[in-house]
Formats: C-alpha cells, sequence, structure tokens
C-alpha cells in the first residue's frame, strides 16, 4: 500500500513562497509520475504540476507557469512543489497524486493513490 503525506502548508501574504512536500512510503513511490492538484473551494480540483518518475520531465498549469517548480528525491521518496509568487487565487488546499502508469506523459486515473492535502491561504 503506497500512503502520501503533504506537509509545508501554511497562511502567507501575496508575493510570499511556500514549499509543499509530498513524503510516499512503499517501494512503487519510484518509477511512477506524481503531480501536484489542488481545489479552491466551490472549484473543481484541478491539475497544477506533474513531474516523471525519472524527475527530468515536467508540465504546469498555465496559471502557475514561472511562479512554481515541481521537483522530485526519488532517494528520498519525496516530491516538491516550490511556489513563488504567490497570489490570492493560489489559495487551495494541495494534493499530492501519485499515478498507477509509469508512462509519460502522466495518464492519471480513478485508482491513483492520493494524500490526504494541505492548506494554502495566500492573504492581499
Amino acid at each position: 500500500q503506497v500512503q502520501l503525506v503533504e506537509s509545508g502548508g501554511g497562511l502567507v501574504q501575496a508575493g510570499a513562497s511556500l514549499r509543499l512536500t509530498c513524503s510516499g512510503s512503499g517501494r512503487t513511490f519510484n518509477g511512477y509520475p506524481v503531480g501536484w492538484f489542488r481545489q479552491a473551494p466551490g472549484k473543481e480540483r484541478e491539475s497544477v504540476a506533474e513531474i516523471s518518475w525519472v524527475g527530468d520531465d515536467t508540465a504546469y498549469a498555465d496559471a502557475v507557469k514561472g511562479r512554481f517548480t515541481i521537483s522530485r528525491d526519488n532517494t528520498q521518496n519525496t516530491v516538491y512543489l516550490q511556489m513563488a509568487s504567490l497570489k490570492p487565487e493560489d489559495t487551495a488546499t494541495y494534493y499530492c497524486r501519485k499515478s498507477r502508469r509509469s508512462t509519460w506523459p502522466v495518464q492519471w486515473s480513478r485508482t491513483d493513490y492520493w494524500g490526504q492535502g494541505t492548506q494554502v491561504t495566500v492573504s492581499s
């Protein structure tokens, strides 16, 4: 069983930076793409950033390009989301998601693993 635990969220002012961490357990954390998603109140969950299992391929939502950076350390079973120049519209619960398929571009499925989420609140 794979477990994902997010951390690093908090309350910050606009323009600040935060780094989110997704820690995975189990041997199967490595070898698969991982993504960060977010969900704001009253809105659908959306993809923010994705990274291949090796870490040499990444993809970002237009809203965060140039501000967010996804990276991973497979030796530590960890994926990071470095967020800079935060805006109030970045306020959401951020979730880590691990694909069950090793392909890239990532192919998400209903049986993917999810973390419990970490709250990010950006005040204006």
